[in-house]
């Protein structure tokens, strides 16, 4: 936090960590002082009409009213320069988070997906492709549905929670949502964007100091609302390999592992070990494969004395 931004620090904002976060702090920070100044001005005005106007200097009330035009002359001032911070500074910089976007192959490309109540990032990997999703596919250990079939998929990156991206380097994150409307909202960063089911918005962010910062939900989504929380970790370029390849060698690991209901090669197939005790109540094999007592042939009849 500049030494400037001595209101906003007072207000509990916390420090800024995006290359554009400044030009946001500064408007903030403006408009409490303006905010502030308006507040002693008028609070003044207000302590100087209850002593101006008394009832023991004015018993009878004046019906002709104000006839100076300060009043006038301040509430257009006032109008002023709230247009200038609109239309010179508001508009301007929020045009350009919303319409210059970095070219895509110099910036860290993420699907980010939210649910009640969590945030689930999707990142395409070492070919820069992202797999094919399909909805039919969506399960609890494919949050996305991702189609591990489609070779663009094999290398693909799916990290609930957590979300690591590079120092220094654009950061463009597709919003959507698979129930209502959430919000990714970045306040380290100066950035928030609404996701909404059925449309993908993008919003971008360059981060200039390493860190771990919180990523909340900006919209009223549920009865657990209050616990959708993720992350974003601001990592050295050293850093950030390292945690994409070990990232891509979970998910090559999670591809090659059977699926939950198939037994991996050599495994003993289901039921009883041989030399096991069977469970009170259970046939016992030997008892089955024992042929029926009817088939069995009848003893020899035995010599009887006499």
């Amino acid at each position: 936090m500049s030494r400037l931004a001595l209101i906003n620090e007072f207000f509990g904002i916390p420090p800024n960590a995006s290359e554009h976060g400044y030009q946001i702090d500064h408007i903030i920070e403006f408009c409490h002082w303006f905010m502030g100044a308006l507040f002693v001005g008028w609070f003044a005005f207000f302590i100087y009409v209850l002593f101006r106007y008394h009832r023991s200097r004015h018993p009878v009330a004046d019906h002709e009213g104000v006839t100076s035009g300060i009043s006038t002359h301040l509430e257009f001032a006032v109008v002023l320069i709230e247009a200038v911070l609109l239309i010179g500074f508001a508009v301007p910089l929020w045009a350009k988070r919303v319409n210059q976007f970095p070219e895509t192959r110099d910036a860290i490309l993420v699907h980010t997906v939210g649910q009640q109540f969590n945030w689930t990032h999707h990142l395409p990997g070492p070919d820069g492709t992202f797999g094919r999703r399909d909805l039919n596919l969506v399960s609890n250990s494919n949050p996305l549905g991702l189609d591990n079939n489609d070779p663009a998929a094999k290398d693909d990156i799916v990290v609930p929670g957590e979300l690591h991206v590079p120092l220094n380097r654009s950061v463009i994150i597709e919003l959507s949502s698979k129930d209502v409307i959430h919000n990714f909202c970045l306040p380290h960063m100066r950035i928030a964007q609404d996701a909404i089911p059925g449309s993908i918005i993008p919003m971008w962010f360059k981060p200039v100091k390493a860190g771990t910062y919180e990523v909340i939900c900006g919209q009223l989504c549920g009865l657990g609302h209050y616990s959708m929380k993720g992350s974003v970790v601001v990592d050295t370029p050293e850093d950030y390999q390292a945690w994409l390849k070990e990232r891509a060698e979970m998910a090559a690991q999670s591809q090659a592992a059977p699926p939950p209901m198939q037994r991996p090669p050599g495994e003993p197939p289901p039921g009883p070990s041989p030399g096991t005790v069977p469970p009170p109540g259970a046939p016992n094999p030997a008892n089955q494969a024992a042929p029926p007592a009817g088939n069995q042939p009848a003893p020899s009849a035995s010599a009887s004395p006499g």
